[in-house]
């Protein structure tokens, strides 16, 4: 090798290593050494930094809510438990010199109404408590080397300002950023792939860079794409300039040659590492990650990704993880994707607003599609504790409409700068069921005429020509709908034209009249699924599909059927806090897939029948006296409601002990063509899903004491589930799902606990006082038996079981070593199990 060939590979690799030194230098992590504090005052001090001597060390995420107990004087609206205002400070050293660097707070999300301070000096507020947000912190950083004190003052006094729980405080990741005066900034990089075929990829990078020096600035501005393994793939480069005090834009192209796709099955990531060298230096370095996927959404055949048709089997969940509240580990949200995962659910939808941006990560990660919402609200509040159009003027209840005039476009666009590179969503939503609003609107559409009945659901009676008269008759208002919506598709597009935007429509017939529909990309319905052909007839140029729906066999066979339709997202995939006015001691909103523990719902059994390729079959049971779905004349389970999947199987128990002589209801959720039940090897006969309208076999049995089966399939590939009659409890198990976590401070552990008789069967029916000791250097997040009616405080050592089981969730500190878990309760054998933290 000659010396000038080692010089060049030797230039090439210090640069290497300066762009990873770069990059890892410009983010640290600036969640730990808070301090908090509740107070009573909503209005804001008028002298910072605040002392702070005897305030409570925190780390964040951190939600103050969650810690509180459930208080039936509360509201149900947002799970009754209290909001209130906190303050909260860090004191921090100046990373770099001011005049050389320049320092950033980002924050991902803080809910809400926050106020930020360093050093006495405001930097700015931002009241919607789910958009990120980041301030400039270089001229008020100290530099006589004393701490400086960053202030956060968070206003949640108006603790019913929504229809779910909210949370309080700083609930998501905060970071540090510092970086050259000449730099790429926050969420600065943009990388699509307009082109791709087997052989290769086109990758779009647009880059801004900021030069903050007085002095133009020439660099050369160098983007390698590198594969999961650091590879680079691919690797551009441009000499260019800044003038000084200018930001400018950047297009960089590059081809990946046999690119590996971003697809469901396989969620194949790259990063983009774009740097800036200067004079031989690398000043800066921006990753983003991405994906090397197509999309494609057709009026008449559906949703393509990667040119494959796809149905989208989604779910909509909330932002809270049931014992942590709002600030939800990543490591509970993996647990909680990957179950879903199994259920078959290849989406989310993110209600009704952003999310965090390592719910995306997760999202990318393990390759599920995302529909990103942004807001529930625009010109007009909705009723918090009623839905629709607002009936409560209450201080507690008054939401985010406050502020949607001055802070819309804002929020909208910094939400969608920080996700647009996730190759998880695949659309933007502006809003959910907004039309229940603006006054007068749902009389467009005729279905709510003397007469008319139940809107639900229903075919108009009136013609759409007389649906847009209706519509122009109108008197004139202050805030018109369809305007608001082009405001926000106008403003989402500025920010990304590589995905369709759509909204979740409660009265499509209506919008479609007014022109709301048609601001839109892809019309989503809201359950409205009747009128799926009516509003196609009537509007052939329109793209319709579901994004709310109820999660029955209809609603997903009328996808099978119809090739326009490509989407159903059920509610809802998890039990979420809030939604419950008025149904003390429930807290919270039923879902179909998973209970607040993270723990298992009959509906898993629903979903994965008709969802997943595999064969499946399950069980669960109820009481006839739950159902009104008995023939009287032939005695078998008959089904009467599209709804009854919702009425009762989120209901059934994996449990087969009651009273002898009880008329019992089995389900058998399955996607085999027949199924045999048996109760102690007897035959009850057979059932086939042709004569099921919702995919679910049922029996009505007469309960006795054993084991009862169902089985079906093929010769040699035959299925089997088994319930069977338990015991009184004699003992506790103990099982973990990781019994190593990284002494990061962040990894977590589900402890579950779960009652079994003397010959090791699972009781359900009976339930416990149980309490866990916890011997070891790691923090406790609390303990939750998933059940939606527990008003249990959820920080504590204390549970008593639900469905005989019991979550213990733990999380790891910055220390090494061996945790010990006891588990013991009255009457019942102990156990124990350990947890290595390294």
């Amino acid at each position: 090798m000659n010396k000038f060939l080692r010089g060049i590979i030797a230039v090439f690799l210090t640069c290497m290593s300066l762009q990873n030194t770069a990059a890892q230098n410009r983010e640290t992590d600036f969640n730990f050494d808070w301090k908090f504090t509740l107070v009573k005052e909503t209005k804001k001090p008028t002298k910072f930094p605040i002392n702070d001597t005897n305030w409570t060390p925190v780390r964040l995420p951190h939600d103050w809510s969650i810690e509180a107990s459930f208080d039936e004087k509360l509201d149900g609206a947002t799970g009754y438990l209290p909001g209130g205002v906190g303050v909260y400070q860090k004191h921090f050293e100046t990373p770099a010199n001011p005049k050389n660097k320049s320092t950033y707070v980002l924050f991902d999300g803080v809910y809400n109404n926050a106020t930020f301070w360093l050093n006495g000096k405001l930097l700015g507020e931002n009241p919607y408590g789910y958009s990120p947000t980041y301030f400039d912190l270089t001229k008020a950083l100290k530099t006589d080397g004393s701490k400086n004190i960053l202030t956060v003052h968070v206003d949640h006094s108006r603790f019913v300002d929504s229809r779910w729980y909210t949370g309080s405080g700083i609930y998501r990741n905060v970071k540090l950023i510092t970086v050259d005066k000449l730099h790429i900034p926050i969420w600065g990089s943009f990388v699509t792939t307009p082109n791709i075929t087997k052989e290769e990829a086109q990758v779009n990078v647009q880059v801004k860079v900021v030069n903050q020096n007085r002095s133009k600035a020439s660099f050369i501005l160098s983007t390698k794409i590198e594969n999961l393994a650091g590879e680079v793939v691919a690797e551009v480069t441009s000499n260019t300039k800044v003038n000084g005090g200018k930001e400018s834009e950047f297009n960089q192209k590059l081809t990946i040659k046999n690119p590996k796709l971003w697809d469901i099955a396989k969620p194949n990531l790259y990063k983009a590492v774009t740097s800036i060298i200067k004079k031989g230096k690398v000043v800066d370095t921006y990753i983003a990650t991405f994906g090397v996927r197509s999309l494609r959404h057709d009026k008449d055949q559906g949703f393509f990704l990667n040119g494959k048709s796809t149905f989208v089997k989604g779910v909509c969940i909330h932002h809270d993880g049931g014992l942590v509240g709002a600030a939800v580990p990543k490591g509970v949200w993996r647990r909680r994707l990957q179950l879903m995962r199994d259920a078959g659910v290849n989406a989310i939808r993110t209600s009704h607003n952003p999310f965090s941006a390592e719910f995306y990560d997760l999202c990318d990660e393990m390759g599920f599609l995302v529909q990103a919402e942004i807001f529930d609200e625009f010109d007009n509040p909705k009723d918090k504790r009623q839905n629709m159009h607002e009936r409560h003027d209450d201080y507690v209840s008054r939401g985010y409409t406050e502020h949607f005039q001055k802070w819309a476009e804002s929020d909208l666009k910094r939400s969608i700068l920080r996700d647009r590179n996730h190759p998880s969503i695949f659309e933007w939503s502006i809003g959910n069921e907004i039309e229940w609003t603006y006054e007068n609107y749902k009389h467009v559409s005729g279905l709510w005429d003397p007469g008319a009945g139940n809107y639900w659901n229903r075919i108009p009676n009136i013609s759409a020509k007389e649906m847009q008269d209706r519509y122009k008759a109108l008197p004139n208002r202050k805030h018109k709908l369809t305007e608001t919506a082009k405001k926000l598709v106008k403003w989402t597009k500025e920010m990304d034209l590589s995905r369709p935007v759509t909204a979740n429509l409660i009265i499509p017939v209506a919008s479609l009249a007014s022109g709301y529909a048609e601001a839109l990309d892809i019309v989503g319905f809201s359950y409205q699924t009747n009128q799926y052909n009516w509003s196609k007839k009537n509007y052939p140029n329109m793209h319709f599909t579901g994004n709310e729906n109820a999660g029955n066999w209809t609603e997903w066979n009328s996808i099978i059927e119809d090739p326009m339709v490509y989407s159903m997202y059920m509610w809802t995939g998890i039990d979420y806090l809030g939604e419950a006015h008025n149904k003390w001691p429930q807290k919270g909103w039923d879902g179909d897939i998973l209970d607040f523990g993270g723990f298992k719902k009959t509906g898993f059994d629903h979903f994965k029948s008709i969802w997943v390729n595999k064969p499946h079959i399950a069980l669960g049971t109820y009481k006839v006296k739950d159902s009104l779905v008995v023939d009287p004349l032939s005695g078998k389970v008959i089904t009467t409601s599209k709804k009854i999947l919702n009425w009762n199987n989120i209901r059934a128990q994996k449990s087969w002990n009651y009273k002898k002589g009880d008329m019992i209801i089995v389900e058998v959720p399955t996607n085999l063509h027949k199924a045999e039940l048996l109760l102690n090897g007897k035959s009850l006969g057979w059932r086939s899903l042709s004569g099921s309208v919702d995919r679910i076999l049922r029996w009505a049995v007469p309960f006795e004491e054993g084991i009862l089966t169902a089985r079906g399939g093929f010769d040699g590939d035959e299925k089997e589930v088994v319930l069977k009659t338990t015991t009184k409890p004699t003992s506790i198990k103990l099982t973990v799902d990781k019994t190593t976590l990284s002494a990061d401070g962040y990894d977590v552990a589900h402890v579950i606990a779960q009652l079994v008789d003397e010959s090791g069967n699972d009781v359900t029916t009976e339930e416990a006082k149980i309490t866990f000791s916890v011997d070891g250097n790691i923090r406790q997040l609390g303990v939750d038996n998933g059940s939606n009616r527990s008003a249990q405080k959820y920080q504590s050592d204390t549970v008593i079981t639900s469905n005989g089981h019991a979550l213990l969730l733990l999380q790891s500190l910055k220390k090494s070593g061996k945790t010990t878990i006891k588990v013991n309760g009255k009457g019942l054998k102990g156990n124990t199990i350990s947890i290595d933290v390294q």
